[in-house]
């Protein structure tokens, strides 16, 4: 990636460069004041490590704009105005960064290079975590604290001692410590206390901090230091700046010291003798990083002899002895605490992981989706291994990333620390709002609650489809308003709608002093409502918001049984053979498995199928059955799906509701002298002169019923080239039976 970015800014024009240059300075300037002086960073840490290394590239080659280059040795940001202004005796630089275990290597042999050691030479380093807080400084003079500042731009820091008093983690007076001590570390908030913080703001309307980092920052940077002692602020000591006396030879000791004289110090800080333990401590530290209950970033590398540290010194913004290997930004490793299931406006049951809360992209992650599940399982129905799948449990440690920067997902499962009791995850079959059958249909990856308006958490989305502009289209009573008056519990079913001004006296009291509402606008509300008592029959079916029931569905529906009784007892008679129609699916599925697992070639044929179906069925539901899914456009999978709506107690009982208030108008009749009028009409093969739904749209704009299969029902075959078994089935049955030109000449004079 490095090798393609210098490529780039190598081959740009002298005039691209020095455009893209002064456009990069300016977001680097203001992305170091909106997170070192305003506390809300407006991007990531990552991104602003890449606008960095693109601006320093272009510097380095382009030495004019080097020249007048702003943000290569800039640290921090100037101290905001209402604080007081300390200069730092010996500055408090940034870090250089490494993302690659090759960075590591690479910095390890620029310290040999450059203080003459060999490869075999020993050279130990310290690694620490790398705390993602808020720098500060603290000066004690014979062992009292006298002043606290932020790092500021690194020379001149913000005057935060009397809020840096209040951080119980911070002595105000040393035992034993050198008359001039300069104490440097990170502020920082738990995980537990910014949750804890942000809950305290919810409940007074406050505004919630986005991350830890952003809470310890502002918190600290308070004019009132009362305001900074409610807040539960930490510290972590881990450098020094001026000493009048040395804390000790090497970082390691000094680190112990400093704990010595009542500092907080970071245990995991470990002694390293080579890169490869280095790395591996950084692998051990990122593996905990979700359990330690605060935010890091990184680890930290620092070569342990303060005297090879004086030696190798500083360049103009890092020092050479140090560096801090980034965290991959948009990764982190959590704990899997739980699995919550949620239901979507259309039943859909989407599983949630509830994750040990962690940073991911700078942002507090405590929920990611696991779409669904089959990749909770990974494996599908069939029990196949599913791309991307992974087979998740609780208590699982689970990778997290965000995708696009926005939703997180779980990336991966570290298989090598699950617990030997943990059990894989049982997927509900029943809707956890409402309890109804979560059904999945074949070659759906997503269960869905089939409980339909009864349930609570699509009540909202169904009543704002029901009054949506296909379907009863009340003029005033749009999404906005459903949700209005679901929340005041007025509207909890589509036949309340229609009950409002009864149930309310005028219903005027109460809603024209509601805010949006006035007198005229609440009787213009109950005269749309009145007028939508009247409704064709095909709108009514869409509007019940039945899934696989569109628009054309509808139509289909209201023209095949042109009333709404009769669909209804249709589809109750039909109910035996729906259900075996679905278990002789659920057999089919199975034995196809079944041959498939023993290594054969599963062929099993839809007249077999069928047998199955019809097995033990009465011979009305099989007709009804057969009536209904023989409906041009409708099929098995939308009539298992009206049949599931209409046999479910609470949802039928809905719908018988909202029927009783009803008016509903069948489609037109037919004209009297249309020869295909009230005939049902199947047509199979291959149209030559016109499309197959032109031919549909004609033949029921001439009142025809326009059926899928052939029955006992079908009074004409339209047969074009192909036909097949429907052409034999007619001929077996006596159906009269004609080519498309016969069809044609039929329908002429229509």
């Amino acid at each position: 990636m490095a090798q393609k970015t210098e490529k780039d800014v190598a081959n740009l024009s002298a005039e691209d460069a020095r455009a893209e240059f002064l456009a990069l300075e300016e977001k680097l300037r203001a992305a170091d004041l909106a997170y070192h002086q305003a506390d809300a960073p407006e991007i990531s840490d990552a991104d602003y490590d890449s606008l960095k290394r693109r601006y320093r590239a272009l510097a380095e080659t382009h030495p004019d704009l080097a020249a007048a280059a702003t943000q290569l040795d800039a640290v921090g940001a100037p101290v905001a105005s209402g604080f007081g202004k300390i200069s730092h005796s010996v500055r408090m630089l940034s870090l250089g960064n490494a993302f690659a275990n090759d960075d590591v290597s690479d910095f390890d042999r620029s310290i040999r290079k450059y203080l003459g050691l060999g490869r075999d030479a020993v050279l130990a380093y310290t690694a620490e975590p790398k705390i993602d807080g808020l720098s500060l400084s603290l000066r004690y003079e014979q062992g009292k604290l006298i002043q606290a500042a932020t790092r500021g731009d690194g020379s001149i820091g913000e005057n935060v001692t009397a809020n840096a008093m209040t951080i119980s983690d911070i002595p105000h007076q040393l035992e034993g410590a050198p008359e001039v001590l300069e104490v440097r570390g990170e502020v920082y908030m738990s995980h537990a206390d910014f949750e804890a913080l942000n809950a305290r703001h919810a409940e007074r309307g406050g505004k919630s901090f986005a991350n830890p980092r952003n809470a310890a920052a502002g918190s600290l940077r308070q004019l009132d230091a009362e305001i900074t002692r409610a807040r539960p602020l930490r510290f972590f000591a881990y450098s020094w700046g001026e000493l009048s006396k040395d804390l000790a030879e090497t970082q390691m000791e000094a680190i112990a010291r400093l704990h010595a004289l009542g500092f907080q110090t970071n245990p995991l800080t470990r002694l390293c003798a080579s890169v490869e333990e280095m790395i591996a401590h950084y692998r051990s530290i990122e593996e905990q990083r979700a359990t330690l209950g605060y935010d890091i970033d990184g680890v930290v590398y620092k070569v342990n002899d303060l005297a090879l540290q004086g030696r190798l010194g500083f360049r103009s913004t890092t020092p050479r002895w140090a560096i801090a290997h980034k965290f991959p930004a948009e990764l982190a490793w959590t704990r899997l605490e739980a699995i919550d299931i949620q239901v979507g406006r259309t039943g859909a049951l989407s599983p949630v992981a509830r994750l040990t809360p962690v940073t991911v992209g700078g942002v507090v992650v405590s929920n990611a989706t696991l779409h669904n599940e089959d990749y909770i399982q990974g494996r599908d129905s069939k029990g196949e291994e599913i791309r991307g799948g992974k087979d998740i449990r609780i208590g699982d440690w689970v990778q997290i990333y965000r995708a696009g920067d926005v939703i997180p997902k779980v990336a991966d499962v570290d298989l090598s620390k699950r617990s030997a009791d943990a059990v894989p995850y049982a997927f509900p079959q029943t809707c956890p709002e409402c309890a109804s059958p979560a059904v999945r249909e074949e070659g759906d990856a997503v269960r869905r609650c089939s409980g339909g308006m009864i349930c609570p958490a699509q009540s909202v989305e169904k009543l704002k489809h029901f009054v949506s502009r296909a379907a009863f289209d009340i003029d005033g009573l749009g999404a906005k308003q459903v949700e209005q008056f679901h929340a005041d519990g007025w509207i909890k079913e589509p036949a309340d709608i229609f009950d409002l001004q009864k149930n309310y006296g005028s219903g005027l009291p109460q809603l024209k002093n509601r805010e949006g509402w006035g007198e005229k606008s609440a009787e213009n509300l109950f005269a749309a409502i009145e007028e939508k008592r009247t409704i064709p029959l095909a709108k009514l079916i869409f509007a019940l918001g039945i899934r696989h029931a569109g628009e054309v569905a509808g139509r289909d529906l209201a023209l095949h049984y042109q009333d709404w009784q009769a669909m209804a007892d249709a589809v109750d008679a039909a109910r035996p053979a729906a259900l075996a129609h679905r278990a002789a699916d659920e057999a089919e599925e199975a034995e196809r498995q079944a041959a498939a697992d023993a290594g054969r070639r599963a062929r099993i044929s839809d007249t077999r199928a069928a047998a199955v179906a019809a097995r033990d069925v009465p011979a009305e539901a099989a007709a009804a059955w057969a009536d209904l899914i023989g409906v041009d456009g409708i099929g098995a999978v939308l009539g298992l799906s009206l049949s599931d709506a209409f046999a479910n107690p609470e949802e039928r009982a809905a719908f018988d509701r909202l029927v009783a208030k009803l008016t509903i108008v069948a489609p037109d009749a037919p004209a009297a002298e249309s020869p295909v009028a009230g005939k049902t009409v199947v047509f199979t093969g291959t149209l030559e002169k016109m499309t197959r739904a032109e031919a549909k749209a004609r033949a029921e704009a001439l009142g025809a019923k326009v059926s899928g299969s052939v029955s006992k029902k079908t009074d004409i075959l339209v047969a074009g080239p192909g036909a097949g078994s429907k052409a034999k089935k007619a001929a077996e049955l006596g159906i009269r039976t004609m080519d498309e030109d016969g069809w044609l000449e039929l329908i002429a004079e229509a």
